[in-house]
Order: structure tokens, then sequence, then C-alpha cells
């Protein structure tokens, strides 16, 4: 079976361990399924079922490949009855049909097959029975005829009883064109919409479907402000030119005959980024002043960040998942002493590298006296000065470092970086290992610099043996490739003398080798010719956050055209208001455009993925757009994704939801990613540029931000952001210079996916040393430039109202329905609150009000449409309020033999939270 037809089934599980071993290997072309004239090539695909539905892979002709192979078990338990489930074809014209073939596939007996089904078809008014039908068989593993008395119809259907999982076993439906009767018109589809450059070119794929052979293409302009030049006009595949800025359609025409159909795509041309990116402020010691994220901070240092150390020196996890214990027979291993096997998953390394570098964060935050904050620290500390040596130790002599490889319990272990290893994770925990690194050397200000080093012989190690002339390889999850284009750039700031370019260019060469793969894991054609947010959600953030650095660094140009597609297609069609992605229509990643089902995917990981896309996006293109949408990820869709008191996590993050978090996971990758990522936070609130400092948040907070102008500069914010908009910036430069400060000015409509009922932009005034000074906006920022002395203080405030959002009416889940937000806040209603949710909102107006309650929030207040009270919150408190007291969980501790009990998952369910609310 095809990863395609895989998704199609929605068997998570087997798709998940097939593609640890297949994903992003080199994919045979497949053979079609029959070569007579098959009519469901061209029809339009729909079914009765909503989510996880792939129609491409039950109409493309191409024989189910492992069809009766799986993951074995479940075959005899109880199937809950399903009547009237369908699925059907429609043809734009007419087709005549008297026989079909369906390949069945039942999963080595884990999926049953329907007890009975049907095929109908529409006479104009209705669907009816075809006459005198034989078959309908249902034997798994090859193709079932059936035949009826012939038909002539627009539209076909199969109907099911008792199907499991839907449609899930329908692998292929084959309907034949009956001898003498006309074909439909050729389907065509021009490919996607997308962005490019205006010095570089768009990459042209179409594809055409048909039941006879197609005798003409043609791709043309339709309209678009300058001329365009094909370099392949009459065949399926080429690449177009563009003269001038602005928005163009072209359209690709396939004829059979006297028929013919044409397909249309959108191409947004643009000016290239500047040629000079902003510039990294790393994240080194700084002190936060500000309620929300003083309590967000302390309970990730005091209980979250702990309980992770605590969970990775466990050695009695039942699921196995394997910490350090795994570096410590690694290290056995490499002296030649016995070793017990590797535990858990092969890229188990990852939530200890993750651990670390959020423990080297959370020390260069000030504890500012806090007694309990100072305990946690010092006991980050010693654990550091534990766990470097035990990880250090399990490095390979030439630098190589992964222990499931040292360990080689697999037989798939025979060789590094081969294509049958791309499933293991080989590049994903070298990556975080090295992002351990570089927070590790901040921490310490260079004084220890034996990760650093040790990074820097790993990737010295991937160098030597992979790039041209050498080894061709891609990891399929792409970590290493972001982490290279950080190091690369760090070991430059760090050393000079681009001491750090062998790394961004391996990063490229790793990109640059994709190809020939699955969609799954962006491997599905070449990087630069990839126009759509598609697989995995965290592996396709990671992927377009490396491809922006790599576009920074290089400006390549088809880089730049496909980050830009890229990022336009997952904001604009993929992206849901919290600032989440992935709906989990596929494996733990994308569904088609405007899919965005309310019980959403949205893994935490990915929002972390994101953040650092959005990020690299701003330091690229110099434009504030993309710090509004990393400020409303990290405050809507991971800030919540840990409750109040960091005890409990997300691994998705619903928009509706009843679900109590977890008190860890089976695949713990989002444990360390979460607190990692959201302190880091001088690196999110600052850039900098050519003699300019750049504000991205408003935090209330001390950070230094070095080499400005040839001088450091303390910058000392004061604010209740997001509470008010309110705003005080004192400029402290340790030498009187002149530079200049681009401050933020927000932007609450970030995506075209969501409309407000007002604009609530732009700023109420801005002041320097308490003198008005004019407001000029460009690319979101207002720019002041002066000489500045130590003392100089900017003032500003942001107007913060409620705002009512609705969703495109294409976004099936949301229609109908209002949210919720209050600055960068999204909010939400819950059964805590109110005991209806799913009522319509009133028409009086919304106020804010503070609530002294989850550590002190500002709620919503208004009424619903019977006049009861309303109340809203903060999406990122939602969840944390139950009727029963919850089970205590043991508290975490630093050492094996005094280890937590296994974690349970909390019994107590929490009260409902909706993001959408009813409108009427």
């Amino acid at each position: 079976m095809t990863i395609k037809k895989i998704a199609s089934a929605g068997i998570v599980a087997w798709m998940f361990l097939l593609l640890a071993g297949t994903a992003g290997a080199q994919q045979p072309e497949p053979a079609p399924l029959t070569t007579r004239p098959n009519l469901a090539v061209v029809a339009n695909v729909s079914s009765s079922m909503r989510g996880g539905f792939n129609a491409a892979a039950l109409n493309d002709n191409v024989a189910p490949m492992f069809s009766g192979r799986g993951f074995g078990g479940g075959g005899n338990r109880n199937v809950m009855p399903r009547q009237n489930i369908w699925v059907q074809y429609e043809w734009a014209q007419p087709v005549s049909t008297k026989e079909i073939d369906i390949f069945w596939n039942d999963f080595n007996r884990n999926i049953r097959l329907p007890e009975a089904y049907r095929v109908q078809y529409w006479n104009g008014t209705a669907f009816v029975p075809v006459q005198n039908a034989s078959g309908l068989a249902k034997e798994p593993g090859k193709l079932n005829k059936t035949i009826f008395d012939e038909v002539k119809t627009t539209r076909i259907r199969i109907e099911l009883d008792s199907a499991d999982r839907g449609i899930a076993s329908m692998a292929e439906w084959i309907v034949y064109k009956t001898d003498n009767s006309a074909a439909p018109a050729p389907s065509v589809n021009a490919g996607i919409d997308r962005d490019v450059m205006i010095n570089g070119k768009t990459y042209l794929a179409g594809s055409i479907r048909s039941v006879t052979p197609v005798t003409k293409i043609e791709w043309k302009k339709v309209s678009g402000p300058g001329n365009v030049q094909f370099t392949s006009g009459d065949k399926i595949k080429g690449a177009a030119t563009f003269s001038a800025v602005g928005d163009y359609e072209l359209s690709m025409t396939a004829s059979d005959g006297n028929l013919s159909q044409s397909s249309v795509i959108k191409v947004k041309v643009h000016e290239p980024p500047k040629a000079k990116r902003l510039d990294v402020v790393y994240t080194k010691k700084y002190k936060i002043d500000n309620k929300l994220w003083n309590d967000r901070a302390k309970a990730m240092i005091t209980n979250w960040i702990p309980y992770c150390v605590a969970q990775n020196e466990r050695t009695d996890l039942k699921i196995g998942e394997g910490g350090i214990d795994n570096f410590i027979e690694a290290a056995k291993a490499i002296r030649g002493e016995p070793h017990a096997k590797h535990k858990g998953y092969v890229f188990s390394n990852a939530w200890v590298h993750q651990t670390v570098e959020a423990m080297c964060i959370a020390l260069m935050v000030d504890p500012q006296g806090d007694k309990e904050i100072i305990a946690a620290q010092d006991k980050m500390k010693a654990t550091l000065e534990k766990w470097i040596p035990l990880i250090l130790a399990a490095q390979e002599p030439d630098g190589y470092l992964q222990t499931a490889f040292t360990l080689r319990d697999t037989a798939r272990w025979k060789e590094r970086w081969s294509p049958r290893n791309r499933g293991d994770h080989e590049g994903y925990v070298s990556g975080y290992f090295i992002e351990s690194a570089i927070n590790h050397f901040t921490l310490t200000n260079g004084k220890d610099r034996r990760l650093y080093d040790a990074a820097k012989r790993l990737a010295d190690c991937w160098v030597r043996n992979i790039g041209p002339g050498k080894k061709e390889w891609y990891d399929g999850h792409q970590e290493m490739e972001q982490a290279l284009v950080r190091f690369g750039r760090f070991v430059n700031d760090m050393e000079g003398n681009n001491r750090g370019d062998s790394y961004v260019s391996l990063a490229k060469f790793l990109l640059d080798s994709r190809k020939n793969g699955s969609e799954y894991d962006q491997s599905h054609v070449p990087v630069q010719e990839q126009y759509e947010a598609v697989g995995h959600a965290v592996r396709a953030t990671y992927n377009y956050s490396a491809m922006a650095d790599v576009a920074a660094e290089t400006a390549d140009v088809d880089y730049q055209s496909a980050v830009m597609s890229l990022w336009n297609n997952l904001v604009n069609k993929k992206y849901y208001f919290t600032g989440g992605i992935g709906s989990g229509e596929t494996s733990e990643g994308f569904g088609p455009n405007y899919s965005l089902r309310n019980n959403a995917y949205c893994e935490s990981c990915s929002s972390a993925g994101l953040i650092f896309f959005q990020y690299k996006m701003n330091l690229a293109y110099h434009d504030a757009r993309y710090a509004d949408l990393y400020e409303e990820t990290m405050y809507n869709a991971l800030m919540g994704s840990l409750d109040a008191d960091a005890t409990h996590f997300y691994y998705t993050n619903p928009l509706s939801s009843s679900q109590p978090r977890d008190a860890w996971h089976v695949c713990p990758c989002c444990v360390g990613n979460i607190p990692r990522t959201l302190l880091m936070l001088p690196t999110w609130t600052y850039v900098t540029g050519d003699k300019a400092i750049y504000v991205n948040l408003y935090l209330g907070s001390t950070i230094n931000v070095e080499r400005v102008a040839g001088t450091d500069v303390q910058m000392i914010q004061k604010t209740e952001y997001p509470w008010n908009g309110n705003v005080a910036i004192t400029v402290n430069p340790k030498v009187s210079k002149e530079f200049a400060v681009y401050v933020r000015v927000p932007n609450r409509t970030t995506s075209e996916l969501y409309k407000p009922d007002r604009e609530v932009n732009g700023l109420k005034w801005l002041k320097v040393n308490g003198k008005n000074v004019q407001i000029n906006v460009e690319k979101g920022y207002a720019m002041i430039k002066r000489t500045w002395k130590a003392g100089d203080k900017i003032e500003l405030e942001m107007p913060m109202e409620v705002q009512r959002f609705t969703a495109d009416e294409r976004i099936e889940g949301n229609r109908g329905r209002v949210a919720l937000r209050y600055g960068p806040l999204v909010y939400n209603v819950e059964k805590a609150d109110q005991q209806d949710i799913e009522k319509a909102i009133g028409k009086a107006p919304l106020k804010v009000e503070w609530n002294d309650m989850l550590h002190g929030l500002m709620v919503i207040k208004g009424q619903w449409a019977d006049g009861t009270p309303l109340v809203a919150i903060p999406n990122y408190a939602r969840n944390n309020r139950i009727e029963e007291p919850v089970a205590t969980r043991p508290a975490a501790t630093s050492t094996p033999t005094q280890a937590a009990e296994p974690p349970q998952r909390i019994a107590n369910r929490p009260a409902s939270s909706i993001v959408w609310i009813k409108e009427k």
C-alpha cells in the first residue's frame, strides 16, 4: 500500500510503525491497477465521512501495495453497526457504465469489512439501486467485480452497512466505461497557488487524469501586471518567470479530441527580502518583571523542568521511553564493557537534550531572591554537572552521537546515514544536542565549552561524511537542518572567520537531498518546488524553519520563493485561530486547505516549530507581521499546553476539549520542547539590525542587547501587557550612540482566514522622554532614530479592546460561530463558568475584568442571547478547573532511586471548553 493509501485508511498505529522504516525512502513508480478506460480517475470523490478521508487514494488507479499486511491483533473485537456510510463519484458530464471493481483491505483482519454494500446511481432526482447487480464480493487483497445493467449518470455511489472505520477498508474503486460510450473531459489540476520572487522562477507541475489519451497541453497567462515566460508551455512540467511584481493567474489546459478542461493557479510575485538579514539576540541572563510571565516561568522552573529531569533519570518506566540511562550504557559500549540494551524509541535521546537546554535557559532567569526558584536552579546546576559527563562519554571517538546506534540493538543499525534509517531520527537527536550546546555556552558566557566543543565535533563528523562527492542523505525528521544553521551562525558570531559556514552548507545539502520520498516528511519533491504545507506538522515546521534560515543565509531565490509560498499557504489556509497548526487528518499533520476541525491535533511541538519558523521569517524580511504571529502562537497555542501549576501537559491542543492534561506521554517529545521555547524570551523579544534594535515582544523585563552600533544596550520594559496596552521602555546604552529603535505596532488580524468585527491596531500614542513622537509605520514598526543615552525612555499605548472574529466560510466547523480576542489573547468559554456553552452569544457589549483565579487573569464578561451572564477566559487557562480535586502526583525527585511513581493520567475530567461560540 502506498503512503497515501495508508493515510486514507486512517490506521494511525500501523502508519507510524511503517513510516518509521520507510519515510523518505525512494518510492517506485506505481503500476496502474487497470489499463481499461477507468471513469473513476476523472471523478470528484465525496463521502458521508468527515475528516481523515483522502479522495486521491481511492480513484488514483494505483495498485495497493502491501495490502493484507497489518500490525497484528484486534481482528475479533466487536464493531458497532454503522448504517448508510457512503462514498460517491461525480462527473461534470454523463457517463455510461455497467461494471465496477473494488479492492478491499482488512489490514490482516484488523479492520472488519462491511456486512454488505450496494451500488446506486443518480437518476436525475434521487439515488436508486442499479438493476440486476451480481458480484458484490468482499474478498480482501484483490479486485472484487460487480456487474449490472448499464446506467448513464453523473453520479454513482457505494453504500455500506456496518462499516468499521467508515470506508477505510476501500483501497480502490474502479468504474469501467462501457464500449462505444463517450469519455468525459480530462481532469486537470494546474497545481498549487504559490508565491515567487521577481528575479526567480516558479516550478510548474500540473497533473492530468484522462480516460483516453490527451492530445494537447497548453500553459498561458490569464491575468497579471507583467509578462510571463514559460520554459515548456506545452508540457505538464516546466517553469515560469515574471517581469513585474503583482498578482497573476496562470492556466493549464488539456485537450482530448474536442473535449478540453482548464485549471488555474494564482501566483503572487514579490520583491525579494533585503540582502542582509536581521541578527539574533542570544538568550543570556535576564530578568522578568511581568505578573503572567513571572508566574509561568516560576512554574516551569520549580515544577515542570525538575519533573522532566526526574523522569529522564528513571530506569523503571513501564513504557520504556529511555532517558539518561541510555547514555550510561552507550558509554560502557564505547569502552568495551558489558552493557544493557537501548531503552525506548531510537529517538529517545531527544528529550534528554531538550531537558538540558531547558535547564540551561531556566538558569538564565534571574530568581530575584525567590527561594523556590533559587533551590530549583541549584538542583539544575547539580544535574548539569552530573549529566554532561554522562552525555559526553557516550559520544563516539569521531564525534557521532546517538545511543541507539552505539548500542546497536536492532538489525537496522548496520551503518550510519543509511536510506533505510531515515525514520531513526539520527539528525533529530543530533540537532537537539547541538541546540542544547548553544544555550549552555551562553549560560556560561563561553567559560564552559564542554558541550560546545562536543557539538562542533558532532557537526564536523557530519560534514566529513555527508555532502557533495560524499554521501547524499536526509533524515525523516528535520531538526538537524535548523540546528546546523543556528549553530553555524552562532559559531561565526563567537569565533569569526566564517568558521560556521560549513554547517550552513551542510544544512542546505540535507535539504537539497530531499526528493523521491513522501509528503509525510516533506520529501515528495525537492524543497525548492514545495508550495503547500503537507505531512507531519512538526517535521514540516522544522523543515520550513530550516529553509527560511538557509534562504536568509544564502539568498537562494528558489528557497525564498518556496518559503514564502509555504508560509502563505500555512498561515492563510491551514492555520488555527489560536496559532496552532495540524488538524490531525493525516498522521499528526495537515489536512486539505480550509479543513480546520475544532477537535484539532495541534501538537505542542508543532507550535514550538512554528514559533521558530515565524521568527526566521522576521529575521529575513524585517517585518513585524511575523512577530505578530509568533506572539499569537506563544500566548495561545503553546503557553496553555502546560496547566496553571506546570505539573501536567497537553501533547495535542484542540480548540474544543474537556480532556485532562497528561502527567507524561508515551512519546514525550514535547516535554522539554515547551519550556525551552517559552523561556527563550530575550531571543523572541529583540532582534538587531544595522545600528538598530527591533522590539518584537512587549514583556516586563530587563534584557541586555549586545552589539548595537558598537555598544551593548540594556533594555528595561515596564508593562502589564497583555492585560493592558501601556508600555515603558528604558534604553540604557553603555556608551551614548546613535541608532534606531523599531517598536512593533501590533496587527491583531494575522491570517486571511479570520476577520474581526472591528480593527484594533496601531498605537494610541508614542513618546520619547515625555514628548510625543510622530508615528510612521513601515512593515509593522514605528521607527525612532536618535542619539540615545542612558535613561532615555520610550512610552507607548496599544489599543486593547475585545474583538469578535468570524472564520472563512470554507471552514465548515466555524460557520455561524464567533471567537473572542483581547490583545494577543484568544478566549474560551468554559462550563466551569456557565453550564451551557453551546447556546448563542448575545449582542450586548463585552468588557474585560480582572479575576484572581488561576494566578490572576482578565476575563471577558457579556451575555448569552438568552440574557444569562457569559464569562470567557484566556485559551491558555482552559481546562484547569474541575469539579473534583485532582489526585496529587508524587513530587519530582532528582535521583532514580527516589523516583516518582509511574505517571498516570488524571482521572478527573476538567470543564468543557470551546473557542468558537455560536453566533445565532
